[in-house]
């Protein structure tokens, strides 16, 4: 069988070389039309880019040297004159991010929210006496701020109603936590009733809760594949799937992101040439990848993965932490938006933090599969059972989804996250604005480019009552900053219509750009 596999990879080699790595390369795999948009960073905007990283650079290196002569006052850790023998806690060119460019803007994040971080939450003032290295509470709220930073999909994350009733029942009935493992003393029968409506809501044999949902990735990876194997990873894969990677001691190749082409080559590459050395076969060839990707808004190209991995015989590894709940005619993730059988995905991974307003996360696939898994599993094996009441938040918001309630109110909101999704992006689009992602996405990165706009960008966002979440380099690509908007069922027409930026520095300032840049092609 490998032999024949060989083969076929070899043949296969001389196909699909000229194809363009940004559309599907198999449409007639996709049942509807699969549209993503990823507007390549004008020139000029990426000089200027540069230019403001090599600005900021020069001056923090000139603030460094004043630090080091005493003339401006040191706010940071630095180690003493009598331990510098040691090894040292702290690398100052590691840092110099930190201290010089980050603190600039330090203001827009980890700012305390002190209500529900429902549609709308309220925020505690603060101010700095010291430009970000400090900060202090004023006693004022800023209520009502439109919250589109949160990974709130379906409005589950709320104080009232039928999921907030169900966990305070829980709560009274079982207390708030287990205090021990599934294995000992912590196995509730809350626990069984979750893991058996999770595997019938993924259509699946069997699942898995974990209380946590990093380590659902971060634990379990290395409990499937270890030396000998070989893991290919999406570029862009989130830091659990990539920690549970680097744990598990195999082989790691990645490729471009939702680039098939690439993916197919690492393929036909493994099984041509083998382990390093040896040439022998790998054991098992793993392929991780996500449903949503957080940053970029990308939909994962998921029939064309299922094809690739059938036909060399590889394993799929499906990370579904904001897909699930928020694609699919009926909340059921990725697998659901593109109506394919869930056997096909060898391992079926998500959380429970952003769709179901809870925490942890779950894996489900076969029997089998589950059944190793919680025999080896450190998150499951060591870690302490998830509390009661999120246990029944999934539950009784799970039952919603499926409309096994008795109410519509699921298939309400999955409808209603769709319009909101469809409608902001089209808002935003129409305002000029260069935007990123698939247009089913509900995560909507809005390109910003430079590092002074993240913080003003942001600032004068929140003067017009408006929480959003500024994401820059090192987390993007350095000529990549953007804002990233997260829009939610509990959205109404009249908070999105709030988000006004056509008139504002932002649109402008982007629209010439484009001009400049169109010219500038136009010549060349």
């Amino acid at each position: 069988n490998h032999t024949v596999r060989v083969e076929m990879a070899k043949i296969d080699i001389k196909k699909k070389k000229n194809q363009n790595p940004n559309v599907p390369h198999n449409p007639s795999l996709y049942k509807k039309p699969f549209v993503e948009s990823f507007e390549e960073t004008p020139l000029m905007v990426a000089v200027l880019t540069y230019m403001g990283y090599g600005i900021l650079t020069i001056f923090g290196y000139l603030r460094d040297f004043l630090r080091q002569w005493n003339i401006e006052k040191r706010h940071i850790a630095r180690e003493r004159d009598e331990q510098k023998d040691f090894v040292p806690l702290y690398q100052d060119f590691e840092n110099f991010y930190n201290r010089n460019l980050y603190i600039r803007i330090r203001d827009n994040w980890n700012r305390p929210v002190c209500s529900v971080p429902g549609p709308k939450m309220d925020l505690i003032e603060r101010s700095t006496p010291n430009y970000n290295w400090t900060f202090e509470y004023t006693g004022r709220v800023l209520k009502d701020v439109l919250n589109l930073g949160s990974y709130n999909y379906l409005g589950f994350a709320e104080n009232k109603g039928p999921c907030a009733d169900a966990a305070i029942e829980a709560t009274q009935a079982y207390g708030v936590g287990v205090g021990s493992t599934r294995c000992e003393m912590g196995n509730l029968d809350i626990h069984e009733e979750l893991e058996q409506l999770v595997a019938r809501f993924l259509g699946v044999e069997s699942s898995m809760a974990f209380g946590m949902g990093f380590a659902t990735n971060s634990m379990n990876i290395p409990a499937l594949t270890g030396k000998g194997c070989l893991i290919l990873s999406d570029e862009l894969n989130h830091a659990s799937l990539v920690l549970g990677a680097r744990l598990s001691s195999s082989t790691i190749r990645v490729f471009k992101h939702n680039n098939m082409q690439s993916l197919e080559k690492l393929l036909r590459d493994a099984i041509v040439h083998g382990q390093p050395r040896t040439h022998r076969p790998w054991k098992k060839i793993l392929i991780v990848v996500e449903g949503i990707y957080s940053m970029e808004g990308s939909i994962v190209r998921l029939p064309e993965i299922i094809a690739l991995k059938k036909h060399y015989k590889a394993y799929l590894y499906l990370d579904e932490a904001h897909s699930i709940g928020a694609l699919g005619p009926n909340g059921k993730g990725v697998v659901d938006y593109f109506g394919l059988d869930p056997k096909d995905v060898d391992i079926m991974m998500g959380t429970f933090t952003k769709s179901f307003g809870a925490a942890g996360g779950y894996i489900g696939g076969k029997k089998e599969l589950i059944d190793y898994l919680r025999c080896h599993s450190h998150s499951a094996v060591y870690a302490t059972s998830m509390s009661p009441p999120v246990a029944q938040q999934i539950i009784t918001s799970m039952k919603i989804i499926m409309g096994e309630d008795g109410t519509t109110l699921g298939a309400d909101r999955l409808r209603q996250l769709h319009e909101n999704t469809t409608y902001f992006r089209r808002k935003l689009h129409d305002m000029g604005l260069i935007i990123y992602g698939n247009e089913d996405s509900p995560v909507i990165p809005m390109m910003l480019y430079m590092p002074a706009k993240i913080g003003a960008f942001g600032r004068q966002m929140l003067k017009k009552n408006i929480g959003i979440v500024g994401v820059g380099f090192p987390a993007t690509p350095i000529i990549e900053s953007r804002a990233r908007f997260c829009v939610s069922a509990a959205h109404t027409r009249e908070m999105l219509n709030t988000v006004n930026i056509s008139d504002s520095w932002q649109s402008k300032y982007v629209r010439r750009l484009k001009y400049i840049n169109e010219t500038l092609t136009y010549y060349k």
